[in-house]
């Protein structure tokens, strides 16, 4: 599609009328990677991740497995480089005024490359985010043959996302409560003879019919011996007398994520159970008192692990205490890439950090019990965004 075919086209999408947020926003946004950009003396900065191309635009779409690219400069407007499917898209939910569509016989990497060297951009200090999960090997061999040597600006714009705005923690909030409709429903549907595709399909139905969209990644619903197993979720088992059943459940609105986990005794459970599910509680307490600004990532696991070591359940313990929480698309739901409550990480915490701190213990292979929040330091007391019962669910 030429280029003045598409303008006319984007010329009658109102520019921004879904964006998230107010264009205001985004310029507070963008100034502050442009201050990171200063200090590395970049020219500009590309950025393909989702994550970060809506955080500093506010363009989403289910189709960014379409190589899209964020290009932000460090002096004159923001440009896009995205598939010319796309435009229209990113014309409603972004106030960019310059989007380029490419077309699908076209590589994205050539597009990118022609638009930059128009641009004057070659010769100059052009740096790329090299952690986007859609920056293949070949795309960055195909770019830097078409364009010339890129420099790296890994990293460079994840910590602007730590701390959450005002208006983010808003979408949090809703996520939180199109979250809880979603547990609520599948610890209701959670009972002898209902399958695991049953609790899903009303976790899924409740939390959407609230307000969420589509989740950064599909719900866990496990039970019985298949719940011991990490990171299994639904495959039509049926609930039997004695299973343990564990719902790991996301919310999301406007890209924001916010997760739950709660667990479900059907009729009598092995008094092991009972003890560690008694751990988990105690750990996802002793968590939440440690999530205060002068206490570090670090701090808060090492104070979960002495609980779990102290009660005898390191080996049903191996992995980090929590991770950050925001903006999410598939495959992951959470902003583990960005900041984890895990050894060695001695970041201070910061109000307006938010967390999912994921307590579970497991019996490997035969049950796991679990019970989580997501949680926002503040000045003051920690805040979680649900407001259901810690308490094992008996049915």
């Amino acid at each position: 599609m030429a280029k003045s075919d598409l303008d006319d086209i984007l010329a009658a999408v109102p520019q921004g009328a879904e964006s998230a947020f107010p264009k205001a926003e985004y310029v507070e946004r963008i100034a502050r990677l442009r201050k990171e950009m200063a200090a590395k003396g970049f020219d500009l900065v590309l950025l393909s991740g989702p994550e970060n191309i809506f955080y500093l635009s506010g363009q989403q779409t289910p189709g960014y497995y379409t190589f899209q690219c964020l290009c932000v400069p460090a002096e004159g407007e923001p440009f896009h480089v995205i598939r010319g499917l796309e435009a229209m898209n990113a014309r409603l939910n972004t106030f960019l005024d310059d989007i380029t569509g490419y077309a699908d016989d076209e590589h994205p990497s050539a597009a990118i490359a022609a638009v930059l060297k128009a641009r004057g951009f070659q010769n100059k200090r052009v740096a790329i985010d090299q952690n986007g999960w859609f920056l293949t090997v070949n795309l960055y061999n195909r770019l830097v043959a078409e364009f010339g040597p890129l420099l790296d600006a890994t990293g460079l714009a994840e910590p602007l996302r730590r701390v959450k705005s005002k208006l983010e923690i808003e979408q949090l909030e809703k996520a939180g409560k199109a979250n809880d409709a979603g547990m609520l429903a599948g610890l209701a549907a959670t009972r002898i003879g209902a399958s695991e595709n049953d609790i899903a399909a009303a976790v899924m139905g409740a939390a959407v019919k609230a307000g969420s969209e589509y989740f950064g990644m599909e719900p866990f619903i496990t039970s019985g011996p298949r719940s011991g197993v990490p990171h299994t979720t639904w495959r039509r088992r049926v609930i039997q007398e004695g299973d343990l059943t564990v719902l790991e459940t996301p919310g999301c609105y406007n890209r924001y994520h916010v997760a739950l986990f709660r667990t479900v005794a059907a009729g009598r459970i092995p008094v092991l159970a009972t003890d560690m599910y008694k751990v988990c509680a105690e750990a996802l307490q002793v968590a939440i008192e440690k999530l205060h600004p002068g206490n570090t990532c670090a701090d808060v696991h090492n104070a979960v692990q002495a609980v779990i070591d102290k009660n005898g359940f390191t080996a049903g313990f191996r992995k980090r205490t929590g991770y950050s929480m925001g903006i999410a698309f598939a495959p992951d739901w959470g902003e583990g890439n960005i900041l984890s409550l895990f050894r060695d990480i001695d970041l201070p915490l910061q109000p307006g950090m938010v967390f999912h701190v994921p307590i579970t213990l497991r019996a490997y292979n035969k049950f796991t019990v679990a019970v989580s929040e997501t949680i926002m330091v503040t000045e003051g007391a920690p805040r979680t965004f649900s407001s259901i019962s810690r308490e094992m669910v008996q049915v």
